[in-house]
């Protein structure tokens, strides 16, 4: 079965706030932060587009966007490191579920997402240690394009452009 791949709604904050819960570090999993219900319904409901993957009724991947006045710290971090282009756009978290990954789901909500965000720039921050995504993000033609230290890690900038 395929996946059913659309902009997300209110509809969909219980269940993307499981996946990306499921791979919180609190969980063993490797995305920045911890994201109970309240904090990605607002990060779901930011006004940037939202990319979910649903397979048989559950959400199976998810491509966050948002507004580079994000006030997450981390994305400040990443912003003082490598501003991007003036209309740049804060690309993630991306979260794939385990039962998912290598299948090129993350291509698909990627080319989804920049349909809605034509022409202007992806920047995204990933831990050093995070090979796998590292290794998925160069995929799709991304590059590390800055370094830094947030909270005592090591993270990459990358960008869509070149």
């Amino acid at each position: 079965m395929g996946y059913d791949i659309s902009l997300a709604g209110a509809e969909d904050i219980d269940a993307v706030a499981a996946l990306l819960q499921a791979n919180a570090p609190s969980n063993g999993g490797a995305l920045t932060g911890e994201f109970p219900r309240d904090k990605v319904e607002k990060m779901l409901l930011n006004g940037m587009p939202v990319v979910v993957a649903r397979k048989e009724g559950r959400a199976v991947g998810v491509l966050f966007s948002s507004a580079k006045d994000n006030p997450a710290p981390s994305v400040r971090a990443m912003l003082a490191a490598w501003p991007g282009q003036a209309d740049a756009y804060v690309y993630g978290p991306a979260c794939i579920a385990d039962t998912e990954r290598g299948q090129g789901l993350l291509g698909k909500l990627y080319a989804v997402l920049q349909k809605h965000c034509a022409g202007r720039e992806a920047v995204l921050f990933i831990q050093q240690t995070n090979t796998a995504s590292i290794r998925a993000h160069e995929r799709l033609g991304m590059h590390a394009v800055a370094e830094y230290v947030f909270e005592g890690e090591n993270y990459f900038v990358f960008s869509d452009r070149r």
